[in-house]
């Protein structure tokens, strides 16, 4: 005996279903190349201000506690990446960044104050605009902090 026709419509419907949710799982949270090509190009273009903005927000953040931003030199190349979790693209730059004691912070005696350190500035993509909140990963090139936080971020080429 034939299934019924709306049997057959209830079936291919459910297939239809699963197929449309491997498809939007397997694409959600990964950026098109569109959104690549625009992010990629938008950091070019803000570069200079993004690279202000995170210099004034990161000495603003009294970190590293006792120690006062003095300067940071950005480096050329760019690493970008996304987050696991939320698709968010991150770009990483490699800095270099001078500090000074600040006085009374207790910092005044040590001798590594003056030492140049090196670490990676942190900006966000938000679909839009590229932004930074002054964060930076101390001691690690971009490439070093994209495997170091390889359970959150991915490496886009």
């Amino acid at each position: 005996m034939l299934p019924e026709p709306w049997q057959w419509i209830t079936a291919a419907l459910v297939v239809l279903a699963v197929i449309g949710v491997g498809i939007g799982v397997s694409l959600w949270g990964r950026p098109r190349r569109s959104t690549l090509v625009k992010a990629r190009k938008l950091f070019q273009l803000r570069r200079e201000w993004l690279e202000a903005r995170f210099f004034t927000k990161a000495a603003a953040s009294g970190k590293p506690r006792g120690l006062e931003w003095v300067d940071c030199e950005f480096e050329d190349s760019v690493s970008f990446a996304r987050d696991r979790h939320t698709g968010q693209l991150r770009a990483l730059v490699g800095v270099t960044i001078k500090f000074r004691a600040v006085e009374g912070g207790g910092m005044e005696d040590n001798p590594n104050v003056d030492n140049l350190r090196a670490a990676s500035a942190v900006f966000l993509f938000d679909g839009e605009e590229w932004t930074s909140d002054g964060r930076v990963i101390q001691n690690l090139n971009p490439v070093q902090a994209i495997e170091h936080f390889r359970q959150e971020l991915e490496m886009i080429e």
